[in-house]
């Protein structure tokens, strides 16, 4: 499988597998635009993160093929979500 990884000011993240990596850019770039503007990201084991992009954020974003990973659904009511989890 293809694996995202997107670094914020050196804090590393890697994607889940339907975050649309063209959509994430342009949000990026539309944020730098701003003060700072937050843009939301759903991770590997299907967390939302949301991560202030400024003018002075750094930013890379790098692809590699890895062995799949079953938790890497973009789920994020998965495994939660249940009559149980609302309790």
């Amino acid at each position: 499988m293809v694996q995202t990884e997107v670094t914020f000011d050196g804090t590393s993240f890697l994607l889940s597998q339907d975050q649309d990596v063209g959509e994430l850019r342009r949000r990026i770039e539309e944020a730098t635009r701003g003060a700072g503007t937050f843009v939301d990201v759903v991770v590997v084991g299907n967390r939302q993160v949301s991560v202030l992009i400024t003018p002075r954020s750094h930013v890379t974003i790098s692809v590699a093929t890895v062995a799949y990973d079953s938790r890497d659904t973009g789920d994020l009511d998965y495994p939660y979500g249940g009559y149980y989890d609302v309790i």
